[in-house]
């Protein structure tokens, strides 16, 4: 039962995993914020840490750190074997076939555009076609629209239906002989709309085209398999995945890597450097110029060990309960009309209130400790598609609990009395 004494739909998946327990993982949750219980419904965005990833980022910066790689220090080596470390760890949670195939960024943005400005700007010409979907984030849009500036090339857009869902069927058609290139989305950050991303591989790579998919959204919430999907390109942020910010992964397949000339200039991705000429090292260093994020990646490591000894099955079956029991609660809502209700869909519950603007409804869920992100979540050409100026997006983690379900339905209601 709810805590307002309501069957819950998913009871059984709830109960199978220790919320309670892995809630003492976080203190951020212990606060209150106006003198109510903080909950925070925002972890699309980006997700709170628990002590484990910052434990081993303190524990590595008050022991043993140093600028990585070349330092033949004691503390450079230990520095190196830890940032290294890290890499093996990206690489066999995503099962990718080799550690090199793992690229450290600044961010998951930075990631999708080393592909656009290194790849895209070595294999596109004018008159080319890259197919990026109606879900994108902004950072899987302007990219492109910059290497259209440059190059001359033709981006191409997948429709969705008014239900958020990607139309599978009206992307193929899309497909072309001048297609040279596929950008979607694993799970939209606006909607939780799982794209059919198995299915969207198998139609390019029919016709020999490329893909990427930026996976901000889908490694919080299932296990993601590189080899099994086939993906040529798969971007993630750390953030999104109770890691730290300032990082981000680029996995590519080798022989793509390969294909990349570096995009950027400096320290550590030479092999060597004269005033004639400078050779640079093979992936990956060739593309991680300058300093890296040492310490995040160490924490990146951290978060990946804590999501994996909790389970990805079990966290997934704890978040299928929340999205169902709040998707169940916010309907019953009169005046509320939930945008994206894509039968396969992530943990994300994007709304409107009839009457109330977006942002006044996340300031007043604010001063009832309820924190939901509001806007156009980076994704405005998704906003006018459906028609909207913006939405109010309560994205929910593993740390989040029925009763937190019910204090947001308990808000909505606020807002309905304030708004008549």
């Amino acid at each position: 039962m709810s805590a307002l004494g309501k069957p819950l739909p998913g009871h059984n998946a709830v109960q199978a995993f220790d919320v309670q327990r892995a809630r003492q993982d976080f203190p951020i949750l212990q606060r209150q914020v106006y003198g109510k219980p903080l909950v925070f419904l925002d972890s699309a965005a980006s997700s709170q840490k628990p002590r484990q990833v910052m434990a081993a980022m303190t524990r590595m910066a008050e022991t043993c750190y140093a600028n990585v790689h070349r330092g033949i220090h004691k503390l450079s080596q230990e520095s190196t074997d830890l940032f290294e470390q890290a890499r093996t760890r990206v690489a066999r949670h995503l099962n990718a076939a080799k550690d090199d195939e793992i690229v450290f960024t600044r961010g998951a943005t930075e990631a999708i555009n080393l592909v656009a400005q290194s790849w895209g700007a070595a294999h596109l010409k004018a008159g080319d076609e890259v197919i990026v979907s109606a879900l994108e984030h902004h950072a899987n849009i302007v990219p492109w629209q910059l290497l259209r500036q440059r190059l001359g090339i033709v981006l191409k857009v997948a429709p969705i239906d008014d239900s958020g869902a990607f139309l599978f069927e009206e992307f193929e058609k899309l497909l072309s002989p001048r297609t040279r290139l596929v950008a979607v989305t694993h799970v939209s950050n606006a909607l939780g709309t799982i794209v059919p991303v198995e299915a969207v591989i198998r139609a390019a790579h029919a016709r020999g085209i490329p893909v990427l998919l930026d996976g901000c959204q889908a490694m919080p919430h299932r296990r993601v398999d590189v080899q099994a999907l086939g993906a040529d390109f798969y971007v993630f942020a750390p953030h999104k995945i109770y890691g730290p910010t300032g990082i981000g992964v680029l996995y590519g397949k080798w022989e793509r890597l390969m294909e990349m000339p570096p995009w950027q200039g400096g320290g550590e991705m030479i092999a060597s450097v004269s005033f004639e000429e400078t050779t640079f090292k093979e992936p990956p260093h060739r593309f991680e110029a300058g300093t890296p994020p040492i310490l995040e990646a160490v924490g990146l490591a951290a978060a990946l060990d804590y999501v994996e000894a909790l389970g990805h099955e079990a966290v997934a079956a704890h978040e299928a309960g929340l999205l169902a029991y709040a998707t169940e609660r916010l309907s019953a809502i009169a005046g509320l009309t939930i945008h994206g209700t894509a039968p396969d869909k992530a943990s994300i519950v994007s709304f409107n209130i009839e009457g109330a603007h977006a942002h006044d409804v996340g300031t007043i869920l604010d001063r009832q400790g309820v924190a939901v992100r509001v806007g156009h979540h980076c994704a405005e050409p998704l906003m006018h598609r459906l028609g909207v100026p913006a939405t109010v997006r309560a994205s929910f983690g593993l740390y989040n609990t029925l009763e937190e379900v019910d204090r947001l339905a308990a808000a909505v209601l606020k807002v309905k009395e304030l708004f008549g």
